[in-house]
């Protein structure tokens, strides 16, 4: 039996589901329709990762393959890599690193030990991934990482949701600082920021990074430069400068084309905008009922 035909026999009947006990948030995994073997991990109503169980290396969200090209241009495929994940949802980066990068360490970092129950039940991982899963906050866990980690990690991502908006004590400069401590020398940051019209909370985030690392390039629609939609900017940083000649070309054939904001364009892009502090952070902005909310 394939493995898309046995998921399908695992997540059909009344959507698997769980209260998530720390939040009280409310998680279900749904077949998507439009694609056989893949489904979506929505919680509070919102979609948070999309998981193709015969096809590890299909990104479906727009922000996960922005991520995803990152990777691909900071390590050859086929080239082990140390990874860190904060913020685990549906588990769908490691399994792309897992797959194009085999024999790569990662650990990941969820807060909801119930959402991680439900993810590995319904949708397991490869058994030949070393994929290790460490349960509490991700800013907590961060500062308490072995010290074999320390400067040895070759990816850090920071993807952290509780429901649709990303907590405020993973978004200030102090954060950051923890994540940099992690990061080999050439190792790289990959963040996914959401917000809408203005942009402020976008902007934040970048004069943020921008004050920690010395490279820093941001992946965006062009449409939410223009203030016209709520959605997501992927923003990456590193100590080293990023390998990034190929990436414009590549989000710009993307499904939903994407560009690259890099030197005086950031600069320009984030106009003044203040670093954000522990003392000055805030929660990212809620999207519209309309953006991202599926009905149950």
């Amino acid at each position: 039996m394939s493995r898309s035909t046995r998921g399908a026999d695992r997540a059909e009947p009344g959507h698997p589901s769980a209260t998530l006990a720390k939040s009280g948030f409310h998680a279900r995994i749904e077949s998507d329709r439009y694609s056989p073997g893949s489904f979506l991990l929505v919680v509070d109503g919102t979609p948070q990762s999309h998981v193709d169980l015969d096809d590890p290396t299909h990104l479906n969200f727009e922000y996960v393959r922005r991520i995803g090209h990152g990777i691909d241009l900071l390590r050859p495929e086929g080239d082990p890599i140390t990874a860190v994940h904060l913020g685990g949802g549906g588990l769908t980066l490691p399994r792309y690193v897992a797959a194009t990068r085999p024999g790569s360490r990662q650990q990941v970092v969820e807060y909801e030990s119930d959402l991680v129950d439900l993810v590995r039940r319904e949708l397991p991982l490869p058994r030949d991934a070393q994929i290790r899963i460490r349960h509490g906050d991700a800013r907590e866990v961060l500062a308490a990482f072995p010290p074999g980690l320390v400067g040895n990690v070759d990816l850090l991502v920071a993807d952290v949701f509780s429901g649709a908006r990303t907590p405020a004590h993973v978004t200030s400069a102090e954060f950051y600082t923890l994540g940099r401590t992690l990061l080999a020398g050439d190792g790289m940051i990959a963040v996914n920021v959401a917000d809408g019209a203005g942009l402020a909370f976008a902007r934040g985030q970048a004069a943020t990074l921008s004050s920690i690392f010395d490279h820093v390039s941001i992946v965006l629609d062009s449409q939410m430069l223009k203030a016209k939609r709520f959605g997501n900017v992927v923003m990456f940083g590193s100590r080293s400068p990023l390998p990034f000649e190929r990436l414009p070309r590549l989000v710009a054939g993307d499904p939903v084309a994407s560009k690259v904001v890099t030197g005086a364009e950031l600069r320009n892009f984030i106009a003044g905008a203040p670093v954000v502090t522990d003392q000055t952070a805030v929660k990212s902005p809620p999207p519209g009922r309309s953006i991202f909310q599926i009905k149950p």
